[in-house]
């Protein structure tokens, strides 16, 4: 098992930025490629991006090229969404998930494991 927990969000203002992390437990030795998905209200939980175990191969969602950066940190177990010139429309619950192997996938339900969401808010 891999406990996921995001943390981060808050509120903030349009062309703000905000750095989401992503901390993982427990079985943390084996490889695991992981990506970010966010859910508005009354719609779909949607890609946003995802990074290879290695950290190489990166994945975004078009409207998030430019403008968020994804990264990781193996050694502290840690994944970052980096998020610069937020508008309101990115408004959402953040999750973070986990998929056991080394790809990255833009798919939910090929996650083997998701964090609790953290909250992102944009004022116009």
């Amino acid at each position: 098992q891999v406990q996921l927990v995001e943390s981060g969000g808050g509120l903030v203002q349009a062309g703000d930025s905000l750095r989401l992390s992503c901390a993982a437990s427990g079985r943390t030795s084996i490889n695991y490629a992981v990506s970010w998905f966010r859910q508005a209200p009354g719609k779909e939980r949607a890609f946003v991006a995802a990074i290879s175990w290695s950290g190489i191969t990166t994945y975004y969602a078009d409207s998030m090229k430019g403008r968020f950066t994804i990264s990781r940190d193996n050694a502290k177990n840690t994944v970052y969404l980096q998020m610069n010139s937020l508008k309101p429309e990115d408004t959402a619950v953040y999750y973070c998930a986990a998929r056991i192997g080394s790809s990255p996938t833009t798919v939910v339900d090929s996650q083997n494991y998701w964090g609790q969401g953290t909250q992102v808010t944009v004022s116009s």
